[in-house]
């Protein structure tokens, strides 16, 4: 039998201060696509009824539309993965508790060919500069996720801002979608590895640059 292993990197647990919908055996769980696409709750959640009887309904979304849910108290809990935002939250008093779980990292994909030539980049920055340089189709989420933040962060480094730019797609999707598109363009784009080793078979693509500080 096959088995995955996921490295899952920066995922981090919220509690809510409000526990509007907890009923003693129900929970609602807001969490980011790449945990829900990485297969990692489908196989948590089961096991969590059976020790618990507590059932959970997830709902994934972006980082940034999960923590809306949870400052709304639309959901009990939050599963995300931007921790200065998360601090933030924290000290004006959006949430009570903030506890580490799980980390995960990202990285760089795109056509094999590589035609910006992201391949021994010296960096995630430098990587984003090929591209940029090469006019290389790039698919981004577009959704305030945390892999958008962190895609913007990456951009902000390299010293560039290409919104607008013909190259520069931006699908306002979850992380499957998203870089099931760039499979489709071969295009390149920044993903979590978590999603990438559950997805990877679908994809007509390679991880291109991996292991900067930048991406974990």
């Amino acid at each position: 039998m096959k088995k995955t292993i996921f490295t899952i990197l920066a995922f981090l647990l919220l509690v809510l201060s409000a526990w509007p919908s907890f009923a003693g055996d129900r929970l609602l769980l807001a969490s980011t696509t790449s945990t829900q696409n990485s297969g990692l709750l489908d196989w948590l959640m089961p096991r969590f009824e059976d020790d618990t009887g507590i059932k959970i309904h997830v709902i994934a979304v972006g980082t940034g539309a999960a923590l809306e849910y949870g400052k709304r108290g639309d959901t009990d809990l939050v599963m995300v993965h931007a921790k200065s935002l998360e601090l933030e939250l924290l000290k004006e008093g959006w949430f009570v508790e903030r506890r580490d779980v799980m980390y995960n990292d990202f990285v760089i994909i795109g056509p094999k060919s590589d035609p910006a030539g992201v391949k021994g980049s010296s960096s995630a920055a430098d990587a984003f500069r090929k591209i940029n340089g090469a006019r290389g189709t790039f698919v981004s989420r577009g959704d305030n996720s945390g892999t958008h933040m962190r895609e913007i962060k990456l951009w902000k480094q390299a010293g560039l801002n290409p919104a607008g730019s013909k190259w520069y797609m931006e699908v306002g999707q979850g992380m499957f979608k998203t870089q099931r598109v760039a499979s489709e363009k071969q295009a390149y784009t920044i993903l979590d590895r978590g999603t990438w080793l559950s997805k990877m078979d679908m994809l007509d693509l390679d991880i291109l640059f991996e292991g900067d500080p930048p991406l974990f």
